[in-house]
Protein backbone atom coordinates (compact mmCIF):
# COMPACT_ATOMS: atom_id res chain seq x y z
CA UNK A 1 0.00 0.00 0.00
CA UNK A 2 1.38 3.41 -0.92
CA UNK A 3 2.24 5.75 1.93
CA UNK A 4 -0.37 8.45 2.37
CA UNK A 5 0.46 12.06 2.94
CA UNK A 6 0.63 12.79 6.67
CA UNK A 7 -2.16 15.03 7.93
CA UNK A 8 -2.39 17.49 10.79
CA UNK A 9 -3.06 14.59 13.12
CA UNK A 10 -1.03 11.43 12.52
CA UNK A 11 -2.33 9.27 15.33
CA UNK A 12 -3.65 5.80 14.71
CA UNK A 13 -5.60 3.39 16.87
CA UNK A 14 -5.26 -0.28 16.03
CA UNK A 15 -8.06 -2.77 16.61
CA UNK A 16 -7.64 -6.56 16.72
CA UNK A 17 -10.08 -9.34 17.47
CA UNK A 18 -9.44 -13.00 18.18
CA UNK A 19 -12.47 -15.21 17.94
CA UNK A 20 -11.83 -18.16 20.25
CA UNK A 21 -10.56 -18.78 23.74
CA UNK A 22 -7.51 -20.62 22.37
CA UNK A 23 -6.59 -17.66 20.21
CA UNK A 24 -7.01 -15.37 23.20
CA UNK A 25 -4.78 -17.56 25.36
CA UNK A 26 -2.06 -18.36 22.87
CA UNK A 27 -2.14 -15.29 20.65
CA UNK A 28 -2.92 -17.15 17.41
CA UNK A 29 -3.14 -14.47 14.68
CA UNK A 30 -3.14 -11.66 17.26
CA UNK A 31 0.58 -10.97 16.86
CA UNK A 32 0.24 -11.02 13.08
CA UNK A 33 -2.61 -8.51 13.19
CA UNK A 34 -0.68 -6.21 15.52
CA UNK A 35 2.52 -6.35 13.45
CA UNK A 36 0.65 -5.50 10.26
CA UNK A 37 -0.92 -2.49 11.99
CA UNK A 38 2.46 -1.37 13.36
CA UNK A 39 3.98 -1.74 9.91
CA UNK A 40 1.33 0.47 8.30
CA UNK A 41 1.87 3.15 10.94
CA UNK A 42 5.65 3.04 10.42
CA UNK A 43 5.42 3.30 6.61
CA UNK A 44 2.85 6.07 6.67
CA UNK A 45 4.37 8.12 9.47
CA UNK A 46 1.57 7.57 11.99
CA UNK A 47 2.00 7.35 15.74
CA UNK A 48 0.32 4.20 17.06
CA UNK A 49 -1.54 5.53 20.09
CA UNK A 50 -2.90 2.14 21.19
CA UNK A 51 -3.87 -1.32 20.02
CA UNK A 52 -7.31 -2.30 21.29
CA UNK A 53 -7.99 -6.04 21.50
CA UNK A 54 -11.21 -8.02 21.96
CA UNK A 55 -10.33 -11.56 23.05
CA UNK A 56 -12.46 -14.67 22.70
CA UNK A 57 -15.29 -12.99 20.78
CA UNK A 58 -16.67 -14.87 17.76
CA UNK A 59 -18.49 -11.93 16.22
CA UNK A 60 -21.83 -10.47 17.15
CA UNK A 61 -22.85 -6.83 17.09
CA UNK A 62 -20.16 -4.19 17.28
CA UNK A 63 -21.74 -2.61 20.37
CA UNK A 64 -21.02 -5.83 22.29
CA UNK A 65 -17.26 -5.48 21.85
CA UNK A 66 -15.78 -3.41 24.68
CA UNK A 67 -12.33 -2.87 23.11
CA UNK A 68 -13.84 -1.71 19.82
CA UNK A 69 -16.11 0.72 21.64
CA UNK A 70 -13.11 1.99 23.61
CA UNK A 71 -11.20 2.54 20.36
CA UNK A 72 -14.08 4.46 18.81
CA UNK A 73 -14.37 6.66 21.90
CA UNK A 74 -10.63 7.38 21.91
CA UNK A 75 -10.37 8.45 18.29
CA UNK A 76 -10.25 12.19 17.63
CA UNK A 77 -10.51 14.32 14.50
CA UNK A 78 -7.81 13.43 12.00
CA UNK A 79 -7.01 10.05 13.63
CA UNK A 80 -7.25 6.71 11.86
CA UNK A 81 -8.67 3.37 12.97
CA UNK A 82 -6.48 0.63 11.52
CA UNK A 83 -7.63 -3.00 11.32
CA UNK A 84 -6.14 -6.13 9.82
CA UNK A 85 -9.33 -6.85 7.85
CA UNK A 86 -12.97 -5.84 7.73
CA UNK A 87 -13.90 -9.30 9.04
CA UNK A 88 -12.01 -8.46 12.25
CA UNK A 89 -13.88 -5.16 12.49
CA UNK A 90 -17.47 -6.33 11.95
CA UNK A 91 -19.48 -9.33 10.79
CA UNK A 92 -22.21 -7.43 8.96
CA UNK A 93 -22.27 -4.75 6.28
CA UNK A 94 -24.61 -2.73 8.47
CA UNK A 95 -22.14 -2.63 11.37
CA UNK A 96 -19.21 -1.89 9.06
CA UNK A 97 -21.00 1.07 7.51
CA UNK A 98 -22.17 2.28 10.92
CA UNK A 99 -18.58 2.30 12.20
CA UNK A 100 -17.34 4.05 9.05
CA UNK A 101 -20.07 6.70 9.35
CA UNK A 102 -19.21 7.22 13.01
CA UNK A 103 -15.56 7.79 12.09
CA UNK A 104 -16.55 10.13 9.26
CA UNK A 105 -18.63 12.27 11.62
CA UNK A 106 -15.57 12.61 13.83
CA UNK A 107 -13.39 13.51 10.89
CA UNK A 108 -11.42 10.28 11.33
CA UNK A 109 -10.45 7.61 8.80
CA UNK A 110 -10.68 3.84 8.45
CA UNK A 111 -7.84 1.65 7.18
CA UNK A 112 -8.30 -2.06 6.46
CA UNK A 113 -5.01 -3.68 5.49
CA UNK A 114 -6.21 -6.95 3.94
CA UNK A 115 -8.67 -5.28 1.57
CA UNK A 116 -6.26 -2.37 0.98
CA UNK A 117 -8.95 0.11 1.97
CA UNK A 118 -7.68 3.46 3.15
CA UNK A 119 -10.22 6.24 3.56
CA UNK A 120 -7.47 8.77 4.18
CA UNK A 121 -7.77 9.28 0.41
CA UNK A 122 -10.83 10.03 -1.74
CA UNK A 123 -10.12 6.89 -3.79
CA UNK A 124 -10.12 4.80 -0.63
CA UNK A 125 -13.49 6.23 0.39
CA UNK A 126 -14.93 5.32 -3.01
CA UNK A 127 -13.55 1.77 -2.90
CA UNK A 128 -14.88 1.24 0.61
CA UNK A 129 -18.41 2.30 -0.32
CA UNK A 130 -18.31 0.21 -3.49
CA UNK A 131 -17.26 -2.90 -1.59
CA UNK A 132 -19.99 -2.29 0.99
CA UNK A 133 -22.63 -2.05 -1.75
CA UNK A 134 -21.36 -5.23 -3.44
CA UNK A 135 -21.35 -7.07 -0.13
CA UNK A 136 -24.95 -6.01 0.53
CA UNK A 137 -25.94 -7.14 -2.98
CA UNK A 138 -24.29 -10.55 -2.47
CA UNK A 139 -26.14 -11.05 0.82
CA UNK A 140 -29.48 -10.17 -0.81
CA UNK A 141 -28.86 -12.62 -3.67
CA UNK A 142 -28.04 -15.44 -1.25
CA UNK A 143 -31.16 -14.64 0.79
CA UNK A 144 -33.32 -14.64 -2.34
CA UNK A 145 -31.97 -18.00 -3.49
CA UNK A 146 -32.49 -19.51 -0.05
CA UNK A 147 -36.07 -18.24 0.04
CA UNK A 148 -36.82 -19.74 -3.39
CA UNK A 149 -35.33 -23.09 -2.35
CA UNK A 150 -37.43 -23.17 0.83
CA UNK A 151 -40.61 -22.42 -1.10
CA UNK A 152 -39.80 -25.24 -3.52
CA UNK A 153 -39.30 -27.71 -0.66
CA UNK A 154 -42.58 -26.65 0.94
CA UNK A 155 -44.38 -27.13 -2.37
CA UNK A 156 -43.03 -30.70 -2.42
CA UNK A 157 -44.29 -31.29 1.10
CA UNK A 158 -40.79 -31.34 2.58
CA UNK A 159 -40.31 -30.12 6.14
CA UNK A 160 -38.07 -27.05 6.27
CA UNK A 161 -38.27 -26.17 9.96
CA UNK A 162 -35.28 -25.95 12.23
CA UNK A 163 -36.65 -28.38 14.87
CA UNK A 164 -39.06 -31.27 15.18
CA UNK A 165 -42.31 -30.20 16.88
CA UNK A 166 -43.64 -32.37 19.67
CA UNK A 167 -45.82 -35.12 18.20
CA UNK A 168 -43.76 -35.48 15.03
CA UNK A 169 -40.42 -36.80 13.84
CA UNK A 170 -38.59 -35.91 10.67
CA UNK A 171 -38.17 -38.87 8.32
CA UNK A 172 -36.63 -38.40 4.86
CA UNK A 173 -37.25 -34.66 4.98
CA UNK A 174 -40.92 -34.98 5.98
CA UNK A 175 -42.74 -34.92 9.33
CA UNK A 176 -44.25 -38.20 10.50
CA UNK A 177 -46.61 -38.55 13.44
CA UNK A 178 -45.41 -40.19 16.66
CA UNK A 179 -48.49 -42.11 17.90
CA UNK A 180 -47.73 -41.96 21.63
CA UNK A 181 -47.03 -38.22 21.46
CA UNK A 182 -50.20 -37.61 19.45
CA UNK A 183 -52.14 -39.20 22.31
CA UNK A 184 -50.52 -36.73 24.72
CA UNK A 185 -51.44 -33.83 22.41
CA UNK A 186 -55.05 -35.01 22.32
CA UNK A 187 -55.06 -35.21 26.12
CA UNK A 188 -53.65 -31.68 26.37
CA UNK A 189 -56.45 -30.32 24.19
CA UNK A 190 -59.07 -32.16 26.25
CA UNK A 191 -57.71 -30.83 29.53
CA UNK A 192 -57.50 -27.31 28.11
CA UNK A 193 -61.06 -27.52 26.81
CA UNK A 194 -62.04 -28.65 30.31
CA UNK A 195 -60.82 -25.31 31.69
CA UNK A 196 -57.47 -26.29 33.16
CA UNK A 197 -54.64 -23.75 33.16
CA UNK A 198 -51.36 -24.49 31.41
CA UNK A 199 -49.60 -25.07 34.73
CA UNK A 200 -52.40 -27.36 35.90
CA UNK A 201 -52.13 -29.37 32.68
CA UNK A 202 -48.39 -29.63 33.17
CA UNK A 203 -48.87 -30.89 36.72
CA UNK A 204 -51.57 -33.38 35.66
CA UNK A 205 -49.35 -34.86 32.96
CA UNK A 206 -46.38 -34.97 35.33
CA UNK A 207 -48.46 -36.86 37.90
CA UNK A 208 -49.24 -39.43 35.19
CA UNK A 209 -45.56 -39.82 34.36
CA UNK A 210 -45.71 -38.09 30.97
CA UNK A 211 -42.33 -36.70 30.00
CA UNK A 212 -40.90 -34.60 27.20
CA UNK A 213 -38.26 -36.06 24.88
CA UNK A 214 -35.44 -34.95 27.13
CA UNK A 215 -36.98 -36.89 30.01
CA UNK A 216 -38.17 -33.80 31.85
CA UNK A 217 -41.80 -32.95 32.68
CA UNK A 218 -43.78 -31.12 29.99
CA UNK A 219 -43.29 -27.48 30.95
CA UNK A 220 -46.27 -25.14 30.66
CA UNK A 221 -44.41 -23.13 27.98
CA UNK A 222 -44.08 -26.25 25.82
CA UNK A 223 -47.75 -27.04 26.36
CA UNK A 224 -48.67 -23.55 25.19
CA UNK A 225 -46.54 -24.07 22.08
CA UNK A 226 -48.20 -27.43 21.40
CA UNK A 227 -51.65 -25.88 21.65
CA UNK A 228 -50.66 -23.00 19.39
CA UNK A 229 -48.94 -25.04 16.68
CA UNK A 230 -51.22 -28.04 16.55
CA UNK A 231 -51.76 -29.17 13.91
CA UNK A 232 -48.29 -28.31 12.54
CA UNK A 233 -48.11 -26.16 9.43
CA UNK A 234 -46.38 -28.91 7.41
CA UNK A 235 -47.52 -32.51 7.64
CA UNK A 236 -47.57 -35.45 5.28
CA UNK A 237 -50.08 -38.26 5.04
Amino acid sequence: MRPTKPKESTRAHGYCRVSTADQADFGVSLDAQTERIRGWCLINGYELAAVHVDRGLSGGRCDNRPALQEALRSIKRGDSLVVYSLSRLARSTRDTLMIAESLERKGADLVSLSERIDTTSSTGKMVFRLLAVLSEFERDVVSERTSMAMKHLRALGRYTGGFEPYGFRRVDGALREVPEEMVVIQTIHQLRDGGLSLRAISQRLSDKGVRARAGKPLHHALIARILKSNPPLVTTP
